[in-house]
């Protein structure tokens, strides 16, 4: 077994050759810091929109290296933080729309792959969330009754049998699923992108690290680059950028990959859809069925290293490792005997209220993007369009959506935000492990811990 490195992704389609360095200090109409989703998504609409200006990508690895290429393939129409606090803030019409853009954006991104020939595994199978315990349940159907209200989702409930006919999950009790969801491979679509935002017209600069950002000036170990607008697109490694260590706070999420499975294993599994699947658990699981008929299986580790540290080689404690097989197989029990090829992690973003943003300082010129929570697969698509269109003053619709231009307070100071995070996700082992003893209800713990994280919205 492989344990960090590249991600399973990027072993299976060939580490690409890496692009030149900065060569020294120039100047660039617009400078993107970060190589990611959000940075190539946004140079690529912003070069399609104005080819006439000079776009810059600095990463300080290679074009997809993080969360890009290492997360867990769903494309889904999420609303990180969840819809109810736009409608609260905004009123439900704004957050009706908002969906609506993120069902639309699932589209958007499987549009532009085929239009440029990425072949990335898309199967748009949908999202399917198993509950497995009576709390997981009743949670269950609570988020049905609530999706039901909203005119811009298309959930489904599902009993027992309905969801065995999907995915077999052991002790599956029901399913929520809906259709604005696709299976993809990461690093494919990250490959795929930045070859397509270079045909057109994109400068991407790898092995150079942004050291500060500053109005007009993004300083780098290789040179400065004066600009004219900048782009902070750096996600999970924001902290790394001076004076913005408290901005986001990095969390790990780690996966492990099986080999491919044989036939009579996917009789006993069924998932011919090949939905992405994820449960009803506090500390919650995500997965995907691949291309290649492997499962690649993901969840969190060890959620936050004190300081806001970010590992860049992805390695996992075997302590998150053994997690990860124990709930696989309990999962799908005949998986038990199925060799685990590859495991990693990989940092993501997330904002002192667990929400995303996208905006531009008009003063400054510098954009940002960010904060996904893990829901950035299709989240930077949108971020990308919204921050072109907001560079170039385009007025359309994806600039007034309740996201852009929010402000988040910073997190706290250390110690506090280490203990606030280990305390959160103990709070959640807690609760999941007294719901899977039997507990029927959700318990208190595991209420507050939501208010805290947001997901009580």
């Amino acid at each position: 077994m492989i344990n960090g490195e590249v991600s399973h992704w990027w072993r299976q389609i060939g580490v690409p050759e890496p692009r030149p360095s900065l060569p020294g200090s120039t100047s660039a109409d617009v400078t993107i810091v970060g190589g990611g989703y959000t940075g190539l998504w946004t140079a690529y609409y912003l070069k399609k929109a104005a080819p006439d200006r000079r776009v810059v990508v600095v990463e300080q690895r290679f074009a997809g290296y993080g969360a890009s290429g290492r997360n867990g393939g769903w494309l889904t129409n999420s609303i990180t933080g969840g819809r109810e606090q736009f409608a609260a803030s905004h009123g439900r019409a704004e957050a009706e729309r908002f969906q609506r853009a993120m069902n639309d954006t699932v589209d958007e991104v499987i549009r532009v792959a085929g239009e440029e020939g990425i072949d990335a595994d898309i199967h748009k199978g949908g999202e399917l969330n198993v509950a497995y315990t009576p709390a997981q349940e009743s949670r269950l159907k609570e988020f049905a009754a609530a999706e039901r209200g909203w005119l811009s989702t298309d959930a489904e409930l599902l009993d027992a049998t309905a969801t065995a006919g999907r995915v077999r999950v052991q002790g599956a009790r029901a399913a929520v699923w809906h259709p604005h969801a696709a299976r993809i491979h990461p690093a494919k679509l990250a490959r795929g992108l930045a070859e397509a935002a270079e045909r057109a017209g994109v400068e991407i600069y790898e092995g150079t690290r942004a050291l500060e950002i500053q109005p007009h000036l993004v300083r780098t170990e290789h040179g400065d680059i004066d600009s004219g607008y900048i782009v902070r697109a750096t996600e999970g490694f924001t902290a790394q950028l001076k004076g913005l260590r408290r901005a986001w706070l990095p969390m790990n999420s780690s996966m492990i990959v099986t080999e491919p499975l044989p036939a009579w294993m996917w009789e006993q599994i069924g998932w011919e859809g090949r939905e992405v699947l994820g449960d009803l658990a506090h500390v919650y699981m995500y997965a995907q069925r691949t291309a290649d008929d492997r499962i690649a299986f993901g969840g969190r580790g060890v959620p936050y290293k004190y300081g806001s540290r970010t590992d860049l080689d992805g390695r996992t404690p075997e302590s998150t490792v053994r997690q990860l097989g124990a709930l696989l197989h309990r999962f799908f029990p005949c998986t038990s005997t199925a060799k685990i090829d590859h495991v990693w992690s990989g940092v993501l973003g997330v904002p002192r209220d667990w929400t995303a943003t996208v905006g531009l300082d008009r003063r400054t010129r510098i954009a940002w993007a960010g904060g996904y929570v893990g829901t950035g697969v299709s989240t930077t698509n949108l971020a990308g369009r919204t921050i072109a269109d907001l560079i170039t003053g385009t007025d359309s619709d994806l600039i007034t959506l309740p996201w852009v231009d929010r402000r988040v307070r910073k997190w706290e100071p250390e110690p506090l935000r280490w203990l606030a995070t280990h305390g959160l996700y103990k709070a959640y082992g807690i609760a999941d492990a007294s719901e899977i003893a039997g507990r029927e209800r959700t318990s208190p713990l595991a209420r507050v811990a939501d208010v805290i994280t947001g997901r009580a919205h």
